[in-house]
């Protein structure tokens, strides 16, 4: 008995248990889904009052002056190299200023069910991007998984009524211009060094974005009569830049440093069924019994993805 016990005091420690990390990051991601479903809602009922610009503008500068502060105080001034600064910067314009500005002006050219279809493609071109380049393996249960969710997204936003013609050309092809934008931001974080903490790289990068964002609100800004924005509207407004982009940009970048842009870009599928839920609730619009389908198939997707994921 002396003996066995003595031989196993020599062994060594098994290693801690994964599972709260990854469980830590599954809640994150599932945070970010709510705060970005119930976003649409918020921002809707916002946008009554404030042109879309104008927000747009006002919500990543309100962003930025918090994350400045918030690096400021955690971490202090520190200096990064000029290489990451230059790489952040392109990340910044491409994921921020690009994005939004083709999102906002192409949403405002089509139906919101052509947009939300156009962006559950997000996914794909992620998955699709990564392999290319060589940043991720795509598994077999990963591609299913993709497809899955897909499908799901596809049944919850079509029972909506999806239909592009001549008239909304140029809005779809806005948004697919902001899909493969946020895609090539996702991918790029891949690209930062993995001591650049995920904080600093959100400050970075929304600061980047901010100046082309001001550049196009000013007009519509200019415009409008400040005085006369309800409360809810700059509740609303708070809530797009304090959660949306604060929030919800730090869970998001984690994420990718920590399991890469496929096993993250999956759940922008469960986005949609978060987004009708909170119509429901907020709007009083009333979820297809479809839907209910396309949430399985969602869930299905997205316990697939992250299961079968490996990085490169």
């Amino acid at each position: 008995m002396t003996t066995t016990t003595a031989a196993s005091s020599n062994l060594p420690a098994s290693p801690p248990p994964r599972v709260p990390a990854r469980l830590s990051g599954d809640l994150g991601m599932l945070t970010v889904c709510l705060i970005w479903g119930m976003n649409f809602s918020i921002t809707k009922l916002a946008l009554a009052d404030i042109p879309p610009l104008p927000f747009t503008a006002v919500r990543f500068v309100i962003a930025s002056v918090l994350l400045w502060i918030v690096v400021r105080l955690v971490e202090g001034p520190g200096a990064l190299p000029p290489g990451v600064t230059r790489t952040l910067v392109l990340l910044g314009i491409v994921g921020n200023t690009c994005y939004q500005l083709a999102f906002t002006v192409g949403l405002n050219h089509t139906t919101a069910t052509n947009s939300a279809l156009i962006l559950s493609m997000l996914p794909t071109v992620v998955a699709v991007l990564a392999g290319v380049l060589g940043l991720e393996r795509i598994t077999r249960r990963m591609r299913w998984g993709i497809a899955l969710g897909t499908v799901g997204v596809i049944l919850v936003i079509a029972t909506r009524g999806v239909g592009f013609h001549s008239s909304t050309l140029l809005g779809d092809l806005m948004t697919l211009g902001a899909v493969f934008c946020w895609s090539g931001y996702t991918i790029g974080l891949r690209r930062v060094p993995a001591g650049i903490s995920s904080l600093r790289v959100t400050t970075a990068t929304t600061i980047a974005g901010t100046p082309g964002l001001v550049l196009a609100g000013i007009p519509g800004g200019l415009h409008l009569d400040w005085a006369e924005v309800t409360p809810v509207a700059w509740a609303g407004l708070g809530y797009a830049a304090v959660f949306s982009l604060v929030f919800a940009y730090l869970l998001w970048n984690r994420s990718v440093k920590a399991v890469g842009g496929t096993r993250t870009a999956i759940y922008m599928c469960v986005t949609p069924l978060v987004a009708i839920t909170g119509a429901w609730l907020l709007l009083g619009e009333r979820p297809h019994p479809l839907q209910g389908a396309g949430a399985i198939l969602i869930v299905a997707g997205v316990l697939l993805t992250r299961a079968g994921g490996a990085k490169a």
